[in-house]
Parts: C-alpha cells; sequence; structure tokens
C-alpha cells in the first residue's frame, strides 16, 4: 500500500502540483492517510480477504502549486483516493492486487471517497452508527503522513472513550448481528456455517466488540490492540471477563479461523456438519446469551 500511495501520489503531483494541507493550524507534509478496517485492520488477512479501506486527507481551502494543471485541493485528494483504487484494483495478466471496499468510509457509498479528518470526527461524533463504533475499534492507519496518522489515532480514541448505554448498545449490537445474519446465511439442515452461524467467528467478534466499545471508557487499555486475540486477552486483564471465558473464546476464534483458512483456500464454503465443533459452538452460544443477557 505505501508503494501504491506513493506512486499514486508521484503522478498527480507531476500533473496537478502539491496540495497545501494544515492540521492543527499548522502545514503538513502530504495530508493524506490509509485506514484499514476489517481484516487487515485487525491483522487477520485471510486467503480470500478483501481490503476495507477509508482513506482520509488534512487538505486546506485553496489549489495545488506547481504542476501542469492546478486544481482545487479536495479535488487533488479525490483524485488521489481513486488512483490508489485504480491501481489496487486493475485487472492484469498477472491478475489484480486486492479487492477493495471503501463502503465504511462516512456515509457509506454516498460519501466522499476522500473524507477531510476534521469532517470525519465530526461524523464520528454526531452521526455515526453504532456498527461504525465497532468497526472503528478495528481500524488502525497503516500508511501515509505520519502526523495525519497520529492525529487519527487521537480522533479514533476520543470517539471510543464515549460512555455508552449498556441496554441501548446491546440491542444495537443484536439487531445489527441478525440482520447480517438474515443477509449472509442461508440456514441448511445438520450445516454449521463457521462465519456466520450461531456461535462462530462473526458472534464471537461482535461480542469483543460490544465489550470494547462497553468498557473502554472505564479501561482505555482495551483499545490498544485492534486484532480479536490480543482484545480478548485485554478483557481478561482488566477483568471485564474472566480466564475461562476468554480462554474458550480464544480458543474457539482461532480453531474456526483456521478451517476457515482451509476452505477458503479449496475456494468452499466455510460449512462443516453440525455435529463437527458442536460442544465449542454450545459454548460460545452460552457466552453471547450470558454478555447480551438474551434469556
Amino acid at each position: 500500500l505505501n508503494e501504491v500511495v506513493e506512486i499514486a501520489w508521484t503522478y498527480l503531483v507531476e500533473k496537478h502540483g502539491t496540495p497545501t494541507c494544515l492540521l492543527n493550524g499548522k502545514k503538513c507534509d502530504r495530508g493524506f492517510v490509509v485506514i484499514a478496517y476489517g481484516k487487515l485492520g485487525g491483522i487477520e488477512l485471510g486467503y480470500a480477504s478483501d481490503l476495507d479501506l477509508v482513506f482520509l486527507h488534512a487538505g486546506s481551502k485553496g489549489q495545488t502549486t506547481g504542476g501542469m494543471r492546478q486544481i482545487d485541493n479536495a479535488q487533488f485528494f479525490s483524485r488521489l483516493g481513486q488512483r490508489v483504487v485504480h491501481i489496487l484494483t486493475a485487472h492484469t495478466r498477472a491478475g489484480n492486487l486486492y479487492e477493495i471496499d471503501m463502503r465504511l468510509r462516512p456515509s457509506g457509498s454516498s460519501g466522499v471517497l476522500v473524507s477531510q479528518i476534521e469532517s470525519f470526527s465530526d461524523y464520528q461524533h454526531k452521526n455515526a452508527w453504532t456498527w461504525e463504533h465497532q468497526a472503528l475499534a478495528r481500524a488502525r492507519a497503516i500508511c501515509g503522513d505520519i502526523h495525519l496518522m497520529e492525529h487519527f489515532n487521537q480522533v479514533q480514541k476520543k470517539v471510543l472513550l464515549l460512555p455508552r448505554d449498556k441496554t441501548k448498545l446491546q440491542g444495537e449490537v443484536c439487531d445489527m448481528r441478525e440482520r447480517i445474519r438474515k443477509e449472509r446465511l442461508k440456514p441448511k439442515p445438520g450445516i454449521f456455517n463457521i462465519k456466520q452461524g450461531r456461535g462462530g467467528i462473526v458472534d464471537i467478534e461482535f461480542l469483543v466488540q460490544y465489550l470494547v466499545l462497553l468498557n473502554s471508557n472505564k479501561y482505555p487499555e482495551l483499545l490498544k490492540f485492534t486484532d480479536n486475540v490480543r482484545q480478548i486477552q485485554s478483557l481478561n486483564e482488566t477483568k471485564v471477563i474472566d480466564e475461562y471465558t476468554a480462554n474458550l473464546l480464544r480458543h474457539a476464534y482461532l480453531i474456526f479461523r483456521a478451517v476457515a483458512h482451509r476452505f477458503s483456500l479449496q475456494e468452499k464454503p466455510a460449512e462443516v456438519t453440525e455435529d463437527k465443533f458442536y460442544r465449542l459452538q454450545q459454548k460460545v452460544i452460552e457466552i453471547w446469551k450470558t454478555y447480551m443477557q438474551i434469556k
């Protein structure tokens, strides 16, 4: 990604000149960062994973300077984002680099491709849904302007440290989980879908995200890591969950992920007979019900 951004940046600067970027009233270098969400953000890429990305910029009002044809700073960053996506997804004889998903940006597919950092912060505080904050708990800045990366980290932490109503959070997380299950799971008699089935991978991920959002205001150290395994460990270290629960969730998550990877390599759906992991699946379901207070 660093190389792709470098190629795109060089091309646009030669053509349109350099944009003016301001961060906290001071000029910054390139003023562009790539934020990884999802599996890349959580350092858990699988063999068939796409890249969930969000682009941010610190461009100020005005136009670029230099180059063959000056354009508005915001337009420069929009074209930069488009160029990065094009390079990553372009089909060649050797295939393409990655499939890209940009729908986690503010306002989703209807939002601008590259968000101004202050607009991003404002959106996260005032307009973002709970599921967007769940996703933010897995996000990390992976390349670009170091000062803007640090600023994103501050925005992210401030949002995730907000106090949350437990009942409201439970309801919204459960509602989104069921919505996704209905959209992506086609139940088959006698079959356990390792990813979307009850007690599977996504249930564990949603449970961890819920517990992090609920407790990070009291335990900021829960925000140190973005991957599920270390987040589970942090939840145990802060006594949010006991050691038995942490070990079981971690064990189930690692086993289910390993099996899902094998199926992915074989280009098969992540499905097994329901007796394969029955006891482990039921334990995860019990933990989900305990923390989500579902009777």
